[in-house]
Order: C-alpha cells, then structure tokens, then sequence
C-alpha cells in the first residue's frame, strides 16, 4: 500500500521537504539562542490519545486503505464529507459500520439507482388516521454516518438534494425545517469504470466535498489477512458487538472538532495555501482551477491533521499530505493534457515542486 494521502514519491518528494529543513538550518545557524520546542496543549493531547485509539479500534476489524480511513478522519473531524473512488468489494460498508461502531454514531447506507427520488432519502409527510393529520416520516439521511453508494446512478435532483443536507445539515419539506443530529458525515461512493446509466456530479457538486480519495486493492499481504478475518460465517452485526468497543460519544466527537478549530495556522501558511490554489488556475495543463472552497479545505484538514499528530498549530508537511484528496476533484484537465495521458495525481505533485515552502 502506498503512503497515506498519495504522498509523492521520494524522487518528486525532496524539494518539498528540503526547504523546509533548510530553513530551520538557517534559523538555527543565525539564532543566538538555541529555539525551546513547543510543548503540546492538553487540547492538543487530548485529540492525539483519541485519534490513536480510534485507529486502533477500527485496525481489529478493517485491513487496510490508510488513505481512506485518515482522511475520512480528517473530514470528519473537520466537519466535511468524502467521495471515494473506487471499484466494488472493497469494504466501503464495513469501513463506515466499523467507524459508526468505534465512534458510537448510527449508520445508515443508501444504495442509488435511476429512480430514486429526493423523497425516498429525505422522507415525506404520511397521513396519520388515527389524528387525521400529516406527520413527517423521516428517510434514510437521517443518521450521522451515511453510506451514499453509487451517488452518479441517481439523477441530478436526487444529487442536489442530497448536497443541499450536506451543506444545511437540516432536510427542509412543507417549508418546515428538520435539523440533523451532529456529527454528520456522507461517504459517497462511485465506480470509476462502470459508467454506463450513470449521471456525473457536475463540478460545483463535486466541489461541495471536502476530499476525493481513490482507494485501490490491497496489498498481498493485506489482502490475506481479510481472508483470515471475514471468511468465517459470523453474522457482521455479532462480529461488530464482540470484536469492537466504543471508544468516544458523539458529544465528545463535537467538542475534539472544536479543538481542532482551534489549532494555530500561520500567516505564512496561509499565504502558501492560497498560493497553490491560485497556481492551480494557471497551470497550463489544467483547464480549470481550484476555487476558493479548496483553500477553506486545505486550511481546515491541516489544522485537524497537526491536532492528530499531537501540535496544536499546523506546518506545511500537514498541507502537502492533503493536497492530492483536497484538490484531485477540484481542477480538469485541459484536452492537451488528457491526449498527453497526464494524470492530475501527477500535475498537482509537479505543481508543488514550483511552490516556495515557507519557514514556521
């Protein structure tokens, strides 16, 4: 399995670290006195213990798929939503069930098909005979770990529906407003290669998530250990209850997002966000660049990835980890680039190389 988040490979991958250690050289070498590290905030601690026990929790059950399950940490406690791509049978639903059973949070999956309506997953008033009156009855989105599978078979209104409670955290119907419990996450998935019947997410959809995370086959040695774990005939709801604990409370969820909130982001880094946003906008392969949305994810998935590493202010290594899941949704290829064979994995990494890394 390749390093989380599609770091790049260690050829591409030195100048973007280089800088960054020579800059604290010079600091260093022009300093009279030596810099006291910074020690963590009990904040900052506190979310780091969580973290780690989270990802030991979910390792008893799910193998595998590092980039997926960080960053949908990330998201989740960044109070964003992911899309994954990627082919059937790779365990996207025990992935949400195992995480919905770890974090104590309800589960709830969706599967998309040509004729699904904005009703069937919002709900709809009922006509109540015993009171004579409508009552709403509330659909499958209501819960706080959803499983969108197969999001482009659905049609487009059935999206935007779905978007609208992403973005609201409420469902609105008879101009009566029904709020979500937090936290609320949606994983939507879609099959890369199967697209016939299929409605693609127009771009300013696919903008409304926070990360696009490509998720492959496992590794040999992985995949041989899901054989041993999942090929024995127990129920998944009996293997849920026996083999994980809950380990956190959604309440206490809310309040480490907070936290993460709250971690230090520096101008400098700030300015070197903003600075790969904009180049995405000019960089000749691609016809079309990242928004503003994309600097908003940056700077929010960093804050929450330093607080997992136990630092309460980010650094630029935090960044560039998610660069790939933040931006790969966000920017097109330009037919140039495409007839090359040019992947934008490819052209994002190329574009860092260009970006000065900023001392902190």
């Amino acid at each position: 399995m390749n390093d989380p988040f599609a770091r790049p490979d260690a050829e591409s991958s030195r100048p973007l670290a280089k800088p960054v250690a020579e800059n604290n050289q010079d600091e260093e070498e022009n300093s009279s006195t030596p810099a006291e590290p910074r020690s963590a905030s009990p904040a900052a601690v506190k979310t780091k213990a969580l973290f780690d026990r989270v990802i030991a929790e979910i390792g008893k059950l799910y193998v595998g798929q590092d980039e997926l399950v960080l960053s949908t940490l990330v998201a989740l406690f960044s109070g964003g939503h992911v899309l994954i791509e990627s082919v059937p049978g790779l365990g996207k639903t025990l992935f949400v069930r195992t995480l919905g059973r770890v974090l104590g949070c309800q589960f709830g999956r969706i599967q998309f098909t040509a004729d699904l309506m904005p009703s069937d997953i919002t709900g709809s008033p009922i006509f109540d005979l015993k009171t004579q009156e409508f009552k709403f009855r509330p659909g499958p989105v209501f819960t706080q770990f959803l499983l969108a599978d197969e999001i482009n078979r659905a049609p487009a209104k059935t999206h935007a529906a779905l978007l609208e409670i992403m973005q609201e955290y409420r469902v609105t119907v008879d101009r009566t407003s029904h709020k979500l419990a937090r936290p609320f996450l949606v994983l939507a998935t879609q099959n890369p290669i199967e697209s016939e019947g299929t409605y693609n997410l127009p771009e300013a959809q696919l903008d409304r998530f926070m990360f696009k995370v490509q998720a492959d086959y496992p590794e040999a040695g992985e995949e041989a250990n899901i054989l041993r774990l999942h090929s024995r005939r127990i129920d998944l709801d009996a293997m849920l209850e026996s083999e994980l604990t809950p380990i956190t409370t959604p309440e206490e969820m809310m309040e480490v997002t907070g936290l993460c909130g709250q971690v230090v982001v520096d101008d400098k880094l700030i300015d070197y966000i903003n600075a790969i946003v904009r180049t995405t906008r000019q960089w000749p392969q691609f016809h079309l660049g990242a928004s503003p949305r994309a600097g908003l994810a940056l700077v929010q998935g960093a804050r929450t990835l330093a607080a997992f590493r136990g630092r309460d202010y980010a650094v630029p290594d935090d960044v560039v980890e998610i660069v790939l899941p933040a931006l790969r949704h966000r920017v097109i290829l330009s037919a140039e680039a495409e007839v090359e064979g040019h992947s934008i994995d490819e052209l994002l990494q190329s574009l860092l190389t260009g970006i000065e890394v900023p001392r902190i």
